[in-house]
């Protein structure tokens, strides 16, 4: 994945809490091999059943922040609903809550989960619904998200090694690459009788 260090733009206000992973993305999508083209899919069963959902207005387009209510990712573990989010343009979402799953998910493939608190959250909605040009910054580095035309700032939590994570670009393959180096060298002195694994080019 590519190193995530600064998230500027608009964002999209979903004034909705408790959003499950169904609802990110219904269970028949799930029937694609494919990892891209999820975004068609996202929130579909709301863009189906509701005139002018948000995430179909025009002025939301291109947001590449999404500002959810509390309780956002719940559900099943998919990582479809992370797949559909990112392919749709998203970058990060805010919300006051998270599903654990989900965020292990983002957070492993490059989506950030901002946790902010409650009115922090609620002033963001607000703002973002107000003025749909109003541009957001998600700082990973700073553990900082801000909208100064709107007079916010607020810090949110992330744990060291999640962060460090971002900022190099390392989902769990790139995490076993950093030790290359040593592992080619192991395997250099592996006794001639293990079993090994062809390599297949």
């Amino acid at each position: 994945m590519d190193p995530v260090r600064l998230i500027t733009g608009t964002a999209l206000p979903l004034d909705r809490s408790d959003v499950d992973t169904d609802q990110i993305i219904p269970a028949h999508w799930l029937r694609r091999v494919e990892r891209t083209g999820f975004g068609k899919g996202l929130f579909s069963s709301w863009r189906e059943n509701e005139p002018g959902f948000v995430l179909d207005r025009r002025e939301y387009a291109g947001a590449s922040i999404l500002v959810a209510g509390p309780n956002f990712g719940v559900g099943s573990s998919r990582e479809h609903a992370v797949w559909a989010l990112m392919d749709f343009g998203f970058r990060a979402v805010v919300s006051p809550r998270f599903g654990d799953i989900f965020r292990t998910n983002a957070t492993k493939t490059g989506l950030v989960p901002v946790v902010v608190e409650p009115a922090v959250g609620e002033a963001l909605l607000r703002a973002v619904e107000a003025d749909p040009t109003l541009v957001v910054t998600v700082d990973v580095e700073r553990r900082l998200v801000t909208a100064l035309a709107a007079g916010i700032q607020a810090p949110f939590p992330m744990d060291d090694f999640t962060r460090y994570r971002l900022l190099e670009g390392l989902d769990d393959i790139g995490l076993t690459l950093v030790h290359a180096d040593a592992l080619t060298a192991y395997e250099q002195t592996r006794a001639a009788w293990l079993p090994t694994v062809p390599l297949r080019g």
